[in-house]
């Protein structure tokens, strides 16, 4: 059964050799991690490159003062840029990833890993969702660069739906800010007619206008970061 689930989320492993193929399931750690887990830290060795089958894995880069710049999120189906990165360059973890949700998944061992690179679909495999990841990235780098924070709150609340059961402060994590800029520029927001606040809740009532201040063609006050 794991090994089915396992394709079914990586489809690419059906490409690999029997040979890699029967090495990998052999090596495989399955794991069932409980949401909230922090599965991998700051300066801690990175032992394994994980396949999450079930749940979602939070990358993000932590400050000593406790604020947090989200990077990216692993789903079925994708890879942690950050764990190819240190076992490609035998280096420690420099960020964190914790558990979004009740999380399965397969951990290949450091020593399996760098075997199955000499298999040329595993290695085209990671290498693409390597290159996938950094353009993720390079797109993260350029919104925190060039945009105003208002930009970003409005482009992130009209990913969400009509109605948004969510608070100030995650919001604030979602864009690696802080909760009193967020709940300044969402007041701005409401005054404008732009959405309606409740408790733990956002409702947006112009879309077009949250389009237009994404798009940078209109502002709001306190759009710092």
């Amino acid at each position: 059964m794991n090994s089915a689930a396992l394709t079914q989320s990586y489809p690419i492993l059906a490409d690999l050799s029997p040979a890699a193929r029967q090495m990998l399931l052999e090596a495989a750690r399955w794991m069932t991690v409980p949401a909230g887990t922090v599965l991998f830290d700051d300066h801690q060795a990175c032992e394994g490159f994980p396949f999450v089958v079930e749940g979602s894995v939070r990358v993000s880069k932590c400050a000593p003062n406790g604020r947090e710049l989200p990077l990216y999120r692993v789903t079925p189906g994708e890879t942690c840029i950050i764990s190819s990165s240190c076992l490609l360059g035998s280096a420690d973890y420099n960020a964190r990833g914790v558990t979004e949700a009740d999380t399965r998944l397969m951990m290949l061992p450091k020593p399996v890993f760098d075997r199955l690179l000499a298999d040329p679909a595993f290695r085209d495999f990671v290498f693409h969702l390597f290159a996938e990841r950094i353009a993720d990235l390079m797109q993260l780098i350029e919104e925190v660069a060039f945009q105003r924070l208002d930009q970003r709150l409005a482009s992130l609340l009209l990913g969400k739906g009509r109605v948004l059961h969510i608070t100030h402060q995650q919001l604030a994590d979602e864009l690696g800010s802080v909760r009193e800029f967020v709940s300044r520029l969402l007041k701005g927001f409401a005054a404008q007619g732009l959405v309606r606040l409740a408790r733990e809740q956002i409702e947006i009532l112009d879309a077009g206008g949250l389009r237009r201040i994404a798009s940078g063609t209109d502002s709001a006050q306190g759009g710092h970061s």
